[in-house]
This record gives C-alpha cells, sequence and structure tokens, in this order.
C-alpha cells in the first residue's frame, strides 16, 4: 500500500534523489542521497561518500545523521524524517534506528540496489546465522569482564541513557 504524498514531500525525496545523481556525476560515490528534515526543513544533506572517504560506513543516510546531529547538537532525530533515494541497508537502517526520527520514507527498494551492484542481502542473511558459522567468524572473548563494565555503566550516577 502507497500512501499519498504532498508537494513537500515530493521536493525532500527529488532532493535526495538530485543528491545521489549529483555524487555519481561528480565521482564522489555511489549513486545514494539523503536528506533530514525538521519541521518542514532540510536540516541536513548526505551523499555516499564510501570512495571519496575511503570510509564502509560513509553511506549517504549516515552522513546526513551525523550532519543532523551536529546542526541540533543531540544524538537523537526526535521529530525529524529522513527521505533517501535508496531502501537503507541493515547498516544504515540501524543507524537510522538508533537516531530514532519520526519516520523514514525512500524511493528505490532493495532490490532495485541489488540489479546496480548494491546487494545487500547476503548482509541480511549473515545475521540470522550463529555468529561462528558466518562468512567473517567471530568468537566471543571475556565476556564476564565485559559485563563488569556494563555494571558500571547501570551503577553510574553521570550517565545519559539513550
Amino acid at each position: 500500500m502507497y500512501l499519498t504524498m504532498n508537494d513537500k514531500q515530493k521536493e525532500f525525496m527529488a532532493e535526495a534523489i538530485a543528491l545521489a545523481r549529483e555524487n555519481i556525476r561528480n565521482g564522489h560515490g555511489g549513486p545514494f542521497g539523503a536528506v533530514v528534515v525538521r519541521n518542514g526543513h532540510i536540516i541536513a544533506r548526505g551523499s555516499n561518500h564510501v570512495t571519496l572517504n575511503n570510509d564502509p560506513t560513509a553511506h549517504a543516510e549516515v552522513v546526513a545523521i551525523r550532519e543532523a546531529c551536529n546542526v541540533l547538537d543531540s544524538f537523537q532525530l526526535d521529530d525529524c524524517e529522513i527521505y533517501t533515494s535508496c531502501e537503507p541497508c541493515p547498516m544504515c537502517l540501524g543507524a537510522i534506528y538508533w537516531a530514532r526520527p519520526r519516520a523514514v520514507y525512500f524511493a528505490a527498494g532493495k532490490e532495485d540496489a541489488a540489479q546496480a551492484g548494491f546487494d545487500d542481502a547476503f548482509i541480511y542473511r549473515e545475521l540470522d546465522m550463529p555468529y561462528k558459522d558466518r562468512t567473517i567468524p567471530s568468537e566471543q572473548l571475556m565476556r564476564n569482564d565485559a559485563l563488569t563494565v556494563f555494571t558500571e555503566w547501570i551503577n553510574s550516577e553521570i550517565k545519559i541513557p539513550y
């Protein structure tokens, strides 16, 4: 089911798509763009800078979230919306959930991204596997020592919960 877009939503999504197009034309990275909107105004923009910055975390959504958090001087995007040119990958989706915006809107789907060579399906499969069976094996070490840090956090009087 698709909701009806209003003119402002069209404007915001068009900006995200324009950022994606500009990014590839400038040779700065992949075809992805995102904007963060608050109170009907774009407060942050991001485009994919993975290859430009040699940073695998510099996806458009993450770049936009970082900028928006700086603008708002907050680690959460309360009352914000994110418009992105493509359905967020697992990493970006995680960042979005941690940032807690009110809504996310995307244009192209993950299947469209896969057809262009950006296939994240393997990550979704990996997340469902036992950690020792994943492509990049993982092993838990020193759990009890790490648990003492969580206890210290729980008991801290200067923590900022999130």
